[in-house]
């Protein structure tokens, strides 16, 4: 692992920065499964709920970490521990071996009604509706011939170029039928986001498909991953819709 002064370093930008701090947990991917791994003494799989869990409990750490709290992955291993445990306290108190379908009470209340209101139930439903949504965008991106690898790999690193792309962000956004061409001919028409943001061309050329996927995000109720990313696209005057 990297030195514990760059990792500080980075987890403070991270703090800045959703997209550094998607980098970082994509860098530390390994260490968030051997973690989880390691806590249910099992091997732990990307596509296990446990997983998602614990890059939770990751980002999480990332936004409360602080210095004086000694090393971050010490501190991370912390937080993700502490999720865990309470996910499986949850999951043992809700569900254990009881049929969903079995009679709870005097009123013949089963046990799925009981839990339909609960904290629990709603933690289980946001987390599966991320999933999905990122799973929606990924199918989406690929018709685009775009990944999220390709995505980071052309994210704004500087914040003068991060601007013009906002600017060209917002302006389709204000413009839906700029959304629909796009949706349309599945082409990022540059000539008009150009003429329209005032944006060089050049600029927008080298994050095409950083734009391009940022659009497609604003296209089809992706309100999950637009909550994580609005901060990012904010523009002076007001927020992307």
């Amino acid at each position: 692992m990297q030195s514990e002064y760059l990792i500080i370093e980075q987890v403070y930008a991270a703090k800045e920065s959703m997209q550094a701090a998607d980098e970082l947990i994509r860098a530390y991917l390994p260490f968030i499964r051997s973690e989880t791994s390691k806590f249910f003494s099992r091997p732990c799989t990307e596509q296990d709920d446990e997983f998602s869990i614990a890059m939770i409990a990751f980002h999480e750490a990332i936004r409360g970490y602080e210095k004086n709290r000694g090393a971050f992955f010490t501190y991370a291993s912390m937080i993700i521990r502490s999720r865990l445990i309470d996910y499986q306290r949850k999951e043992s108190r809700h569900y254990g071996h009881l049929s969903l379908d079995e009679k709870k009470d005097e009123d013949g209340k089963t046990l799925m009604d009981t839990i339909a209101s609960d904290d629990t139930v709603d933690d289980f439903v946001s987390l599966e509706a991320t999933k999905q949504e990122i799973e929606e965008l990924a199918s989406v991106m690929k018709e685009y011939g775009i990944g999220f690898s390709d995505v980071s790999e052309n994210s704004p690193k500087q914040e003068r170029t991060l601007e013009a792309c906002k600017k060209a962000i917002q302006f389709a956004v204000d413009n839906k039928q700029i959304l629909d061409e796009l949706l349309r001919t599945k082409k990022l028409p540059l000539a008009r986001l150009v003429e329209g943001s005032g944006a060089d061309r050049k600029t927008l050329e080298r994050h095409r498909k950083y734009i391009l996927a940022m659009l497609l995000i604003q296209t089809n109720g992706y309100e999950i991953i637009r909550g994580h990313l609005r901060h990012l696209l904010k523009t002076k005057g007001g927020n992307l819709a």
